[in-house]
């Protein structure tokens, strides 16, 4: 059976797109993490504590960035969706029942 989908709410996908940003966020950190250690190994003269602490700043941070932008992105992309099934019809798809 065919169905079209005519409408996606933008509050919902922006709240999915938030969370799921956030969490795709956590595989990023530890990389964050291990360059802002290896910043410590800089020549002498340098302060390379300095880029330790803005890394792991940047990290606690990278989550609420990231899932902040998703929700945003997320909001936008589904009223775009909608202004554009207006007007051409939404994405076909077929459904099977499954036993």
């Amino acid at each position: 059976m065919k169905k079209r989908l005519s409408h996606i709410d933008p509050l919902q996908t922006g709240k999915i797109g938030g969370a799921f940003y956030a969490l795709i966020s956590l595989i990023i950190v530890p990389f964050v993490l291990l360059g802002s250690l290896a910043a410590t190994a800089v020549p002498e003269g340098s302060d390379g504590m300095a880029f330790f602490g803005i890394g792991i700043g940047f990290a606690l941070f990278l989550p609420v960035i990231y899932g902040v932008l998703g929700f945003i992105l997320g909001l936008i992309a589904s009223l775009i969706y909608n202004l554009l099934a207006k007007w051409i019809g939404g994405l076909e798809f077929e459904l099977e029942d499954v036993r």
